[in-house]
């Protein structure tokens, strides 16, 4: 239960959301896709950044679909063509938020109100006849910098052979699967809000955010028919702020947790069906990363991540064309940490960890969607890699942290976007009570997420 001064900040927090929502006017610009294309967000999205199948065929073709007028020259022989956009892509995005957790954290207080948590700045569209991207540059109100953000660059094109079409292309970006089409994978997975200040659990999978942004990586791509995705995209580490070449170490000789070593392949094949009123998706991805931590040479550790994932839609139309959405995934993690069992003198080198979520969406029309997930992370007790420490810790080494997240979004304008999440844990860290061994319980985690988004 929440505490009486727990109670009083919620209730000044909804009353803040509120004044929020009855302030927000209507607003008359949307961002660079829907600009470059002439279609509303909602052509592309149901609850950002879900995308539809419009959305999906808009990005694997590269972002560059086009209604613009051009800036255009043909080519041929030894004459370069050109075909630019008569504006430059550009887009901002603004966040706002406050989190209330069940249990202040020690020596903090609580209901924490961030004007702004995050702000972005986005080139994102067509940059010529087949290539276009999408370039996130994000200022983080905690660590009060920009840095660089997701990035997916792609060359697009399409051909057909014998009775098959296909579309092919090119994708250079810094997150492994943030290239793909759908909202199964981890990239751009739920939830599509999250609190920068409730307490994170400690273990995730290699395949499950741990590199975005710390990677460089070139890939191919494909789509066959319109049914058959594979995906093949490889990577090496780009430490942002690092030097080059990569010594292993930042500039103040704090070391990099992963240094990959040669090339770590990721890869992604999926299926897609449609029939009537039913769209489904099955799916497999994974990465195998060979990385020596905080050095360039000597024992490495090796971890290699398979996964599955599914992605069900359904449109109703007795209902005014609302939709359910089903995502689920399942990732499987063996590690062999070579180099960090002998750092810790752990004789437990060998490791698995597995990670299931799943999550259903209602969307009322393009205006509400509420939204129900659950998860669960477990695999290998180790003390020695899973320490104890007051709130992040884990007492018994154990990696379990399962629980559900409850969302309802609002959007006034389909550029603004308001929402309200619980997040409730079961286990956290490994145990339901005194999980870090300093009096802390998994439900003392427990948070209420207030969030505006202003895109424009």
């Amino acid at each position: 239960m929440l505490s009486r001064i727990g109670v009083r900040t919620l209730w000044m927090s909804l009353v803040l959301t509120t004044a929020i929502l009855a302030g927000a006017g209507e607003a008359s610009a949307v961002p660079s896709y829907a600009r470059q294309t002439g279609l509303p967000c909602s052509s592309c999205h149901t609850t950002i950044p879900e995308l539809t199948p419009f959305g999906r065929i808009f990005k694997l073709n590269g972002y560059t679909m086009n209604s613009l007028s051009q800036i255009s020259e043909k080519g041929g022989g030894s004459k370069a063509g050109l075909n630019l956009n008569s504006f430059l892509p550009l887009s901002a995005f603004f966040q706002i938020s406050n989190t209330l957790e069940q249990k202040p954290q020690p020596g903090t207080q609580n209901g924490n109100f961030e004007f702004p948590q995050a702000a972005s700045l986005f080139l994102a569209g067509a940059f010529s006849q087949h290539v276009g991207g999408f370039v996130q540059v994000t200022y983080d109100g905690q660590s009060d910098h920009f840095s660089w953000d997701n990035t997916d660059v792609r060359y697009a094109n399409t051909a057909k052979i014998g009775g098959t079409s296909f579309v092919y292309g090119l994708t250079f970006n810094n997150n492994p699967g943030v290239e793909d089409l759908w909202n199964s994978t981890p990239a751009w997975g739920f939830p599509w809000v999250v609190t920068d200040v409730a307490p994170s659990p400690a273990a995730a999978t290699i395949v499950d955010g741990t590199l975005a942004q710390d990677v460089a990586g070139v890939g191919a791509y494909t789509m066959l028919d319109n049914h058959l995705y594979v995906d093949f995209t490889a990577y090496r580490s780009e430490h942002l702020g690092g030097s080059q070449p990569n010594p292993g170490v930042d500039p103040t000789g704090a070391p990099f947790s992963f240094n990959i070593r040669g090339l770590a392949p990721y890869w992604r094949v999926a299926w897609q069906q449609t029939k009537g009123n039913n769209y489904f998706m099955v799916g497999t991805y994974g990465m195998h990363v060979a990385s020596t931590p905080g050095a360039v040479t000597g024992l490495k550790d090796f971890y290699t991540d398979v996964a599955a994932d599914v992605q069900y839609e359904r449109v109703l139309p007795s209902l005014h064309n609302d939709i359910i959405t089903v995502h689920s995934t399942y990732i499987h993690e063996n590690s062999d940490l070579n180099a960090t069992a002998a750092a810790l003198e752990d004789p437990l080198v060998h490791h698995n960890l597995q990670t299931f979520k799943v999550d259903g969406i209602y969307h009322f029309g393009n205006k509400y969607a509420a939204t129900i997930g659950g998860f669960n992370t477990w695999g290998t007790t180790d003390p020695l890699l899973y320490t104890a420490a007051s709130v992040t810790g884990s007492a018994n080494g154990s990696p379990k942290t399962d629980g559900y997240i409850a969302n309802f979004s609002y959007w006034p304008v389909q550029n603004l976007e308001l929402s309200l999440q619980y997040t409730g844990y079961l286990h956290f860290n490994g145990a339901q009570n005194n999980y870090d061994g300093a009096g802390r319980n998994a439900n003392g985690n427990n948070s209420l997420y207030m969030s505006v988004w202003i895109v424009f």
